[in-house]
């Protein structure tokens, strides 16, 4: 435990303190800091419930929120993460993080979710203006630490069809500043032959390859818009767990060269709950010296046939809207069609 954990906590208790001082008017709400690993299934139980009613397919369970709890990025889950619970019940979350964008600036992150059964009923106004006061505490404290002036906003997310955490945002002073889509692919049938580029091979992904693939994946990274999280903890984060399906990942090799990578996993929860056999294209990075080759439309045609061939029937991924190199037409090229939109949203950090 660092040396300032201690006093991170005090000042902490004394945040969650003045969010139950002020908390809304909900028969049985109180708010407290997270316990790990005691409160897993009921984060990922309320989480879940809110997935439903948002009609957003993305759902983690309770293995890949202590997955996420055991690899922290940017937050510290003793200090920046708190619940709301009725009953014993957890009914909403927060959690305030931070990192690094590849403009130079730095983003702090207001994340949560609030249970569809206690919504409309201000705990997720609440639950926003904790996070922002718990952000700027902590960028006053980094900005007094560091020599180098650089932009700092308040950024969070949400889709557009979740009206009234679109809604929320705006009321506090949020602008929408970026698009993203989640884009489909409804069937695993009839997949388009898109052929390596010459002297490009698939390799199987082996242990041994694990630090050149995150390296190549993270410099192709550095130069796309938004926060860049590239620590140990993420390495890890996303070489382990229950939905690490290395099998399925498809790696470019330019001979001992890592050219492009594919994170391609199976929706296991979803799948579940759907009765269907739904899987990923969680992540596709080309490098810039084999852009332009046809290396990501044919990385991503391998990836389907990888997912069909594990008894997949239709396929999901994310792409930013206004994405630099082309990548929402590889994916329509593959088969995918917009599903879904989500926003981006930003305020600067001190008004």
């Amino acid at each position: 435990m660092s040396q300032a954990l201690p006093d991170a906590i005090a000042s902490w208790d004394e945040e969650v303190a003045r969010l139950n001082d002020s908390r809304p008017d909900v028969p049985g709400l109180t708010f407290r800091r997270v316990r790990i690993p005691e409160d897993l299934d009921g984060i990922a139980a309320m989480h879940i419930r809110a997935r439903v009613a948002d009609d957003i397919d993305e759902r983690e369970s309770a293995e890949e929120w202590g997955q996420w709890f055991a690899h922290p990025t940017g937050f510290d889950p003793a200090a920046d993460v708190v619940v709301g619970e009725v009953g014993g019940r957890i009914v909403a979350f927060a959690q305030a993080r931070a990192s690094d964008d590849a403009d130079g600036g730095r983003d702090y992150i207001a994340g949560g979710e609030v249970d569809p059964e206690v919504r409309r009923r201000g705990i997720g106004r609440a639950l926003l203006r904790h996070n922002i006061r718990r952000l700027r505490t902590r960028g006053a404290a980094e900005m007094a630490a560091d020599a180098a002036p650089r932009e700092r906003r308040l950024e969070s997310w949400a889709m557009e069809s979740t009206v009234g955490r679109v809604r929320l945002l705006e009321s506090e002073g949020f602008v929408a500043v970026r698009s993203f889509m989640e884009m489909l692919r409804p069937d695993l049938e009839d997949i388009v032959d898109m052929p390596m580029p010459a002297g490009l091979e698939l390799r199987p992904m082996l242990p041994e390859h694990h630090r050149a693939v995150w390296a190549a994946d993270s410099e192709a990274f550095a130069d796309h818009w938004g926060g860049q999280q590239n620590s140990e903890e993420v390495f890890h984060r996303f070489f382990s767990g229950p939905e690490f399906r290395p099998e399925l990942w498809c790696v470019a090799w330019d001979g001992d060269q890592v050219a492009g990578v594919v994170m391609n996993r199976i929706m296991s929860r979803f799948n579940e709950e759907k009765g269907l056999r739904r899987g990923e294209v969680a992540g596709v990075s080309v490098r810039r010296p084999w852009r332009g080759r046809g290396l990501a439309r044919a990385m991503v045609a391998a990836s389907l046939r990888a997912l069909r061939d594990a008894g997949m029937t239709s396929a999901t991924l994310g792409v930013d809207a206004e994405n630099p190199t082309g990548a929402v037409g590889v994916y329509e090229a593959n088969g995918f069609v917009v599903h879904r939109r989500g926003l981006n949203f930003r305020r600067p950090l001190f008004d």
